[in-house]
């Protein structure tokens, strides 16, 4: 190697939100070199135009960044230590809808509210608690039960405790630092999402994507 080469270290994102038809490295890489002229050059070459003005998600390869950079100057050499493959998401600018989006928002919360409640009600319904409260309560005390006991109020109250504890978040505030139920499965869904956008770009050149 060449003293006078230069190392430049490039980390692509599986995948990026643009709102520009113009995406540059910077847009879709961290960018590294010992050189801050070299890095802030490579930062701002451009890897591809997006030609129609649509939502639509790009399938790209690292080889064509590495190109354009390798491109730049004959003693860049780049080390690509992120995605070979990675998905510029574009998305045409549009004005914040806060109305929809809070409607969306509550439309959302209440289906998972009454969603829960209803799914809660029948599994009491089918496991017969009440009944086995009502048992438990005789066998303890003797007496019969007349209507709403300690047990319901405890049961009520451990219920709500469990699944703030179970899904570590309430409001603004978590538990622990531990990501939360929901965002793993939004990350998972989100890495399916990508893997399947790779995998169908990589099957339809081949000619045997599946309809």
């Amino acid at each position: 190697m060449s003293s006078t080469t230069k190392t430049v270290y490039l980390n692509l994102s599986e995948i990026t939100e643009v709102h520009s038809q113009d995406v540059y490295v910077k847009d879709v890489a961290k960018i590294y070199c010992s050189d801050t002229n070299i890095q802030n050059k490579c930062e701002c070459v451009k890897v591809k135009h997006i030609k129609e003005d649509k939502d639509h998600r790009y399938v790209e390869n690292a080889l064509d960044v590495i190109e354009k950079l390798e491109a730049l100057d004959t003693s860049i050499q780049v080390n690509n230590i992120g995605k070979v493959e990675y998905i510029i998401d574009y998305q045409t600018p549009k004005p914040p809808k806060y109305l929809w989006q809070w409607t969306k928002t509550i439309f959302v919360c209440v289906v998972c509210f009454f969603g829960a409640a209803f799914a809660i009600m029948t599994f009491n319904n089918d496991a017969n608690v009440r009944d086995v409260f009502q048992e438990l309560y005789r066998l303890v005390t003797g007496n019969e039960a007349d209507g709403f006991t300690i047990l319901d109020l405890t049961y009520s109250i451990g219920l709500a405790l469990g699944i703030i504890i179970f899904f570590n978040h309430f409001a603004k505030w978590k538990i622990n630092t531990d990501p939360t139920p929901l965002e793993v499965e939004m990350r998972l869904y989100e890495d399916n999402i990508s893997k399947t956008l790779i995998q169908n770009d990589g099957r339809k050149e081949q000619g045997i994507d599946v309809q």
